[in-house]
């Protein structure tokens, strides 16, 4: 149900393509936890948790973790659908053993993936499983309003739908900031491929603005699958090293291959 790493080993430079979330994420996140004193000298209080949204693949869940490196804080990981429980009242004992193990850290980063499982808007139909969905919505409502703004506790939230989200869960005072993550753009596609292939034995010259334009509205976990795919062309072939002609494969076989973009259009009213 959750994952609690104690320490991560993803940095800013592992995440591609997101300089600007980076800059807010590092704003309203990293700063509130590292240097509160300048809050306190302002007068205002820290932002308590952030809606991260936009399509899947696009690294909301690794700059959570990237944050979570900078600040030194453990990072918890809630997936949304396994609060969805069976039994009255289960799914909010969840949350509440979440926010009872983030209290016990020194710093903690509390990642719900998938919040729109939990977190759609309200309506009474009679239905049981709706009913109990609900219970567990309001009770992270809850635990947020009960968050004191200056604890180093931080709660992220992540969907590919924030316009099925109860409103409620995002008034000021819970998920005070909003950070969006598009598809990465030609450079930072460019970017990304370069990241991949860091730790691979890839022959000299590649071009990866080629191979990034190949690779049109894709995801970072898009081009993550074709350099895996071309690592695999090269181990089929008993070579040692990566060449390009593996990775223009490679692109035919993921990309191309690909029943390509379901959620993509629905989402591209909200850029």
């Amino acid at each position: 149900m959750m994952t609690v790493e104690e320490k991560q080993d993803v940095t800013y430079n592992d995440v591609g393509g997101c300089k600007e979330q980076i800059e807010k994420m590092r704003e309203v996140v990293e700063l509130a936890m590292l240097h509160r004193e300048k809050f306190v000298k302002l007068g205002i209080d820290p932002p308590k948790g952030v809606l991260c949204y936009g399509p899947p693949g696009t690294g909301k869940t690794l700059l959570a973790r990237a944050v979570a490196n900078r600040t030194d804080a453990c990072f918890i990981r809630v997936i949304g659908s396994e609060l969805v429980q069976e039994y009255v009242g289960e799914g909010a004992r969840m949350v509440r053993e979440v926010f009872k193990m983030a209290r016990s850290k020194k710093a903690c980063v509390v990642f719900f993936d998938e919040v729109d499982a939990i977190g759609g808007v309200r309506f009474d139909d009679g239905v049981g499983g709706d009913n109990e969905v609900q219970r567990t919505m309001l009770e992270i409502v809850n635990q947020l309003d009960g968050l004191d703004a200056y604890e180093n506790i931080k709660v992220l939230m992540a969907t590919n739908r924030p316009d099925t989200l109860d409103p409620a869960l995002l008034r000021p005072g819970r998920l005070d900031q909003n950070v969006e993550f598009g598809l990465p753009d030609l450079e930072s596609r460019t970017q990304i491929f370069k990241i991949h292939t860091r730790t691979m034995n890839c022959e000299r010259d590649i071009r990866f603005e080629l191979l990034a334009r190949l690779c049109p509205n894709s995801t970072g976990a898009d081009i993550r699958s074709v350099c895996t795919e071309a690592w695999m062309y090269a181990i089929r072939a008993q070579r040692k090293t990566v060449t390009e002609k593996d990775f223009l494969d490679a692109v035919n076989k993921v990309i191309k291959g690909y029943q390509k973009f379901s959620a993509t259009p629905k989402y591209m009213v909200y850029n």
